[in-house]
């Protein structure tokens, strides 16, 4: 079945965060998707929506099945459904982790830049960030990790979590098995807990997929907690939807406690469904999904270099989000993304929500019909060409 992606959704007044915007702005903001999701999902969810009764639900057997189904068909990653644990996304996961696992004024670990909502889930837990810089290449605009300064970060005293994010957002970058083992080591070594937020592990759109981290050897996965969601990866963030899966039983009792103290392990009524449903039936539609948010990547990085040589796109292969140097323009990627937005009614994020280097990058999401897209890059121009006349 050939699935639409050209289609242009109209998302204005439909209750929409992305799309609560005036008039003649386009968001290209946060990561959710302006493509419908599979149909397959969307029968199964109003199958369930038809039976009328609306009460309590459970996660059943067959949702951690089709979870472990679809790693072993997907990433060739085989997994114990009796590892795994529901919660109603992996953010709210997250914080209840933080809560669970670490103690007010604690330090939580992340690699930056990264995805902002973990300083939310840190910070509002009266926890502390303590950030390890990935260090940037100008010439190649590729990250590396400063492993002197991961080692020195995890190894002080009041480090008890880090938060890893595999892929990575909002580089794009997909970690190797060796990196992930190495990081993994480390934080064993100094006993510090891993929890690695997978949501963006099915959309490496080109090279080598994604290593889950819990299918590397038990022996390094004892401080793991590993999330992993249908989220991103078929355009369902509001079923509320995400699975822990930690390898360590004695670990994985206490994630258990966690996210069932603070009220997170209970599913609406759509999110078994529509999750089974995607695992299950949306095999096809994801592949055809990736080939066109691809082929939008190309589209841009095309555009970039022929139209704006003074930005750069690093060249991630995992997400549906780009994150472009603009710092040969402006060192305030605030400003600039106030500036677009004001001069043509683009809305994009400055790197600077993502901490680190951000200040002179910005973050476009790609998953939009073809059209739109199109639509972007020219204002996108426009507003370069105003900023920098």
């Amino acid at each position: 079945m050939q699935y639409d992606f050209d289609t242009i959704l109209d998302r204005k007044h439909t209750n929409s965060e992305k799309w609560a915007v005036h008039d003649g702005e386009l968001p290209m903001t946060i990561a959710d998707m302006d493509f419908k999701t599979a149909p397959e999902i969307m029968d199964a969810m109003k199958k369930k929506i038809d039976q009328g009764a609306f009460g309590y639900e459970y996660p059943t057997p067959e949702y951690f099945q089709a979870v472990a189904a679809w790693y072993a068909t997907e990433h060739h990653a085989a997994v114990e459904t009796d590892w795994m644990r529901f919660a109603t996304g992996v953010i709210p996961a997250i914080t209840a982790s933080v809560h669970h696992f670490s103690h007010e004024g604690d330090n939580v670990l992340l690699m930056e830049p990264v995805y902002n909502t973990f300083y939310n889930s840190i910070i509002n837990s009266g926890r502390h960030v303590i950030a390890s810089q990935q260090l940037y290449d100008h010439d190649q605009h590729t990250y590396h990790v400063d492993w002197y300064d991961l080692e020195d970060k995890l190894a002080n005293p009041l480090t008890t979590l880090m938060i890893l994010c595999n892929p990575h957002n909002p580089t794009g970058y997909v970690w190797t098995k060796d990196e992930l083992t190495h990081i993994l080591s480390i934080a064993k070594r100094h006993g510090v807990i891993v929890i690695s937020d997978e949501i963006h592990g099915d959309l490496v759109l080109d090279g080598p997929d994604y290593t889950p981290a819990f299918s590397l050897p038990t022996e390094i996965t004892t401080n793991l907690i590993a999330l992993v969601s249908t989220s991103k990866t078929f355009n369902l963030a509001a079923l509320h939807s995400a699975t822990g899966i930690v390898p360590n039983p004695i670990l994985r009792e206490r994630f258990d406690r966690a996210i069932n103290k603070y009220e997170v392990a209970e599913p609406n009524l759509l999110a078994i469904p529509g999750a089974i449903a995607a695992y299950r039936h949306g095999g096809d539609w994801l592949h055809q999904l990736k080939k066109y948010v691809l082929a939008n990547r190309h589209y841009i990085a095309d555009f970039i270099r022929q139209n704006l040589p003074e930005l750069h796109l690093v060249p991630g292969t995992a997400t549906y989000l780009i994150w472009i140097d603009t710092s040969a323009i402006s060192d305030d990627s605030k400003q600039l993304a106030q500036f677009i937005r004001k001069d043509t009614g683009l809305i994009i994020n400055p790197g600077t929500y993502y901490h680190g280097n951000g200040a002179g990058f910005i973050r476009i999401n790609t998953a939009y019909p073809r059209k739109q897209i199109t639509d972007a890059m020219q204002r996108l121009q426009k507003a370069i060409n105003d900023f920098t006349k």
